[in-house]
C-alpha cells in the first residue's frame, strides 16, 4: 500500500453554459460497488436531468479501475473529457457525476466537451483533499509499570491508543501509520532492551485530512 490524495468529502457545484446548467457531484469513493452505488443514488436524485454523464477512478498510480459513460450525450463529449480532468487532478478514488438540465440551445460537440471538462474543473476547484494512509493495528503486553512510558511512546511515534485491558498484564491496541510503526517498535526494543515488542493484527488505510481549498 502506498500514500495518495483522495477527496475528503462530498461536494457540489454547479455552473451555466448557454442556459444549459451542469451540476457536478463528486465524492470520495473506495471500490467500485461504492462509485456505482454513488452513481446511483446521484442519478435517482437528479432523475429528471437531460443526462446524469458519471466518471470515476478507484485506486491509484498503475494500479486504477477507472470508468466513464456519456449518459446520451453525442459520443465522447462527456465522460471522457470529464474522466480526462479527474485523471488530470492527482486523486485517486474519486467519482463524480455532472448532471445536466437542458436549456434549450445544443452546444456543438466543441461546447459539450469544454462545459462538461470545465464542470469537474470547477467541483474540483473547491474539493477538500485528503490522504489515504496504510496503518497497522497492533497489539502489546507488557507489565503494569510499563503503562504510562507505552502510551507516551505510543504518542510520540504518532500512534493512537485504540484500546486497553488489565488483567495480568495490561494489554494495548494501538493504530499507527505504517512507517512510524517500525520506528516505534525499534524504540520499545530499545527502551525494553528487548524485551518488549508489539504484534501486527491488521492492516488497513485510513483518510487523513489535508487542506481546504483556498
Amino acid at each position: 500500500m502506498e500514500r495518495y490524495p483522495v477527496p475528503f468529502r462530498e461536494v457540489r457545484n454547479e455552473t451555466l453554459v448557454v442556459n444549459s446548467r451542469f451540476i457536478a457531484t463528486l465524492s470520495p469513493v473506495s471500490s467500485v460497488d461504492e462509485a456505482k452505488a454513488f452513481i446511483a443514488r446521484i442519478k435517482a436524485e437528479f432523475a429528471d436531468a437531460s443526462h446524469n454523464v458519471p466518471a470515476y477512478i478507484v485506486g491509484y498510480g498503475a494500479s486504477v479501475i477507472t470508468h466513464c459513460n456519456d449518459d446520451g450525450e453525442p459520443s465522447g463529449t462527456a465522460g471522457r473529457p470529464a474522466l480526462a480532468v479527474l485523471t488530470g487532478s492527482g486523486l485517486g478514488d474519486v467519482a463524480v457525476v455532472v448532471t445536466r438540465y437542458f436549456g434549450g440551445t445544443k452546444l456543438g460537440t466543441g461546447g459539450l466537451v469544454r462545459a462538461y471538462s470545465d464542470a469537474v474543473r470547477q467541483v474540483l476547484r473547491i474539493t477538500p483533499r485528503a490522504e489515504s494512509i496504510p496503518v497497522v493495528i497492533v497489539m502489546l503486553a507488557a507489565p503494569y509499570n510499563w503503562f504510562e512510558r507505552l502510551r507516551l511512546l505510543i504518542e510520540a511515534h504518532h500512534g493512537e491508543l485504540l484500546g486497553q485491558d488489565f488483567a495480568a498484564d495490561v494489554t494495548l491496541t494501538a493504530r499507527f501509520p505504517s512507517q512510524d510503526f517500525l520506528h516505534f517498535q525499534a524504540a520499545l526494543g530499545q527502551a525494553s532492551h528487548g524485551s518488549l515488542s508489539a504484534e501486527v493484527i491488521s492492516t488497513e488505510t485510513a483518510i487523513v485530512p489535508l487542506s481546504l481549498p483556498g
